[in-house]
């Protein structure tokens, strides 16, 4: 009997190891995965059926995913996931997996989860066809509702809202050479595996396998919904080959037009932009930079550096109906991005790419963090920083800002009596400008940039504005002979900085109006 009963408790404790659910999956194995890919020959992921990817946006749109199918509803998470067909810019399909007390396995295409618009198309899909990814769903507005607030699809894009949002802009995993002569490489995420939540849980891990012609990488996202989303990201890239311009932590906008440059001909909304700023915390110097964006008659790449990044971000300051005037696309409801890194970040720049575009359905802005010095083949890179989608305060910024940009012409009433010259007004508030009094002797600093030589700064001065209690900021300049000769502003009370620098470059756009105007 003694040796029995010491043997009841060896039993008990075998039967629960046997009961215990599979090893959980763990970054580990992602980051494995990521080098053993880039060991090898680059394979391009499997193409959808070329019906599939010759769709319109219009038809492809039609394909309907059913919620009622999404994975875990009714299993007591918070988060649910719809999934992604394959079709029009969706070229490809990735695997999905789920993770949960039974281990890691696979999440099946299902036909019969979508709606097509014809019988027809219907037919000719693939029973196995497979997804293009995944958009999560998660309470932002109610017990009730699940809102879509995160979409992982196409290449390696990812978008996120935060809850009084629409969709805008978008992240990516890696830019590689953008903007760049050579051609710009797009890699693609080709595997996720999504860890499902506890019951109750506001927080959800989605992990990513990439791979591409140059460079293989595993991420792991740590993502919090609410009025803004946060995602912790983490990332260990294996390079097969040499890049000129690896591009980390990117993010994708679009700019058309503003108050800052012309107007199409035509066009008849005031604005038409996802973003209408690059913003910098350079925590080296302490200071903020205010870029707003153009839409250029050529590609233009502009390269900030700094002494050690604090963040950077694609910013959505116009969030007022009337600055667009648009019922439908509602531009004015666009997230703000900023990305902060989580680790050392002290030695490179961010870069700016603005491309020409004639319309608002291109993408024509992508900023990202350039590292300094080469990057081979064989080298290896760990990043990790937090991304965030929310309102235009996102980035936690505390100085003044820069609020409008407006240029007009030198040389007419309201603008000055000098030729080739260029009146630029540049209106700021809130931080401690909203402290002031409207007789507070506030003064401006203006300068210009290296590339602009015979650039000339022919006055500069500061007025309260009552109306909208706003400090304004107004420059005369010529900007000279350099194709994008730049200028710097800011507001200073007893020498101390106020705001922001708000720094343009007048590029040939601003300067001759955009292309049909």
């Amino acid at each position: 009997m003694e040796s029995g009963s010491r043997l009841l408790p060896l039993l008990l404790l075998l039967c629960l190891l046997s009961a215990t659910p599979a090893q959980a999956f763990e970054f580990s194995q992602v980051v494995e995965k990521a080098k053993a890919l880039a060991a090898g020959d680059y394979a391009p992921p499997p193409e959808a059926p070329e019906f599939l990817r010759d769709l319109d946006y219009p038809d492809y749109q039609s394909i309907r995913f059913n919620p009622e199918d999404s994975l875990w509803r009714g299993g007591g998470s918070l988060f649910q996931v719809m999934m992604v067909p394959p079709g029009n810019v969706y070229t490809h399909t990735v695997q999905i997996h789920q993770i949960d007390d039974n281990g890691v396995q696979p999440v099946p295409f299902n036909k019969a989860s979508y709606n097509y618009p014809t019988a027809e198309m219907a037919k000719r899909v693939p029973a196995d066809l497979g997804h293009a990814g995944f958009k999560l769903t998660f309470p932002l507005t109610g017990e009730s509702e699940q809102n879509q607030f995160l979409v992982f699809a196409g290449a390696s894009y990812f978008r996120g809202v935060g809850a009084d949002h629409r969709f805008g802009l978008s992240a990516r995993g890696i830019a590689l050479d953008t903007g760049l002569p050579s051609g710009e490489e797009v890699p693609s995420f080709v595997d996720f595996w999504l860890e499902r939540p506890g019951g109750g849980s506001k927080r959800m891990r989605v992990y990513g396998l990439l791979n591409g012609p140059s460079v293989a990488g595993a991420y792991q996202f740590d993502i919090h919904p609410g009025s803004t989303t946060r995602i912790d990201v983490t990332a260990e890239l294996f390079f097969r080959e040499a890049v000129e311009q690896p591009g980390l932590a990117p993010l994708t906008s679009m700019f058309y037009y503003g108050e800052n440059t012309g107007r199409p001909a035509g066009e008849w909304r005031p604005q038409v932009h996802d973003s209408d700023g690059l913003l910098i915390h350079d925590q080296g110097v302490d200071e903020w930079l205010w870029r707003p964006l153009v839409n250029p008659s050529h590609l233009i790449l502009t390269y900030l550096q700094v002494d050690r990044l604090g963040g950077f971000g694609l910013i959505q300051r116009d969030t007022i109906f009337s600055d667009f005037e648009d019922a439908e696309a509602r531009y004015d409801q666009r997230p703000s991005a900023w990305v902060a890194p989580r680790n050392g970040w002290a030695e490179g720049e961010v870069v700016l790419v603005e491309i020409p575009t004639d319309s608002e359905t291109n993408d024509n802005i992508v900023a990202f963090w350039k590292p300094g010095g080469s990057t081979t083949a064989g080298d290896q890179h760990t990043l990790a920083y937090t991304l965030s989608f929310g309102g235009p305060a996102v980035a936690g910024q505390d100085t003044g800002r820069a609020v409008k940009t407006f240029v007009g012409d030198g040389n007419r009433t309201g603008g000055g009596a000098v030729e080739n010259a260029y009146r630029i007004i540049v209106d700021f508030a809130h931080g401690p400008l909203d402290t002031l009094r409207p007789d507070a002797a506030v003064t401006s600093s203006v300068s210009k940039g290296s590339n602009s030589d015979d650039a000339e700064i022919i006055e500069h001065f500061v007025e309260y504005v009552e109306a909208d209690k706003s400090w304004r900021l107004s420059m005369l300049v010529r900007p000279g002979t350099g194709d994008n000769p730049v200028f710097r502003g800011q507001l200073l009370l007893d020498e101390k900085p106020l705001t922001e620098v708000w720094t343009y470059s007048l590029s040939e756009a601003v300067r001759n109006g955009r292309p049909g105007s």
